[in-house]
């Protein structure tokens, strides 16, 4: 389940981009626009400033069969990995055909590859419905409500709850787990602090499950992942309290 992780930075992100819609207008010309939907990490580095970088570029495609070989033309030609830019997230729990309805404009390459992006409160409620503890999914939600809350602009839970509703149809659909963590951290409000705390407990857990992973390959799946992960934090904390006695 773990793999090597490439990482792409804002600016990679746009020189890519660029490089796709150069491609993809020379392979189907000038009057087939397309469009791409940017989502999870990509379009938390567009949009905020909290975030250095992210594994892979995740998106909604609207675009003629050719964007694909446009796409894997420049993976090629800037050795990128396979799937750096691709619509597995279709096939996740955040995914919601509504996105191209509450997305928003960004940018257009080559008059022909329109860029579009997901805003602050649609972001959180696709980071809750998704709810992974060994990716970025809780600290980018920190991460977006801290930056709003310096730009003097806050994101409140009713807008939260609203753009959960808009995407996916109703709050029960949010995990209790998720449910108790947007409502605790939006009453606690210190989203700064809470933040780091996150980024540090990312960490713990990935290196938890990599050392699951090289101890015994092929066990961990996305179906077992949160109960490894409980069982992982469950021993480490009994550990430490061994050491401490």
């Amino acid at each position: 389940m773990l793999e090597y992780i490439f990482e792409f930075t804002r600016e990679d992100i746009n020189t890519y981009l660029k490089a796709v819609a150069k491609e993809y207008r020379k392979l189907s010309g000038k009057e087939v626009p397309a469009e791409l939907i940017l989502v999870g990490g990509a379009s938390v580095l567009i949009n905020y400033g909290f975030r250095n970088m992210t594994s892979d570029i995740d998106a909604l495609i609207l675009a003629a069969s050719s964007m694909k070989d446009a796409i894997n033309s420049v993976g090629d030609r800037f050795n990128l990995p396979n799937g750096w830019l691709n619509a597995d997230f279709e096939n996740t729990l955040s995914y919601t055909p509504k996105l191209v309805q509450y997305s928003e404009y960004y940018r257009t390459f080559s008059n022909i590859v329109s860029i579009r992006t997901v805003s602050a409160k649609y972001l959180i409620a696709m980071k809750l419905r998704s709810g992974r503890q060994y990716k970025n999914d809780l600290s980018d939600i920190l991460g977006i409500l801290a930056e709003h809350e310096k730009r003097n602009n806050p994101v409140s839970m009713d807008q939260i709850r609203k753009a959960f509703v808009d995407l996916y149809g109703d709050w029960s659909l949010l995990s209790e787990n998720m449910c108790v963590f947007i409502e605790n951290i939006m009453t606690n409000q210190n989203f700064a602090e809470l933040y780091r705390n996150a980024i540090d407990q990312e960490q713990e857990t990935n290196e938890l499950l990599h050392g699951f992973d090289h101890n015994y390959p092929g066990v961990l799946k996305t179906a077992n992942v949160d109960e490894i992960i409980s069982l992982l934090r469950g021993k480490k904390n009994h550990e430490g309290k061994d050491q401490n006695t």
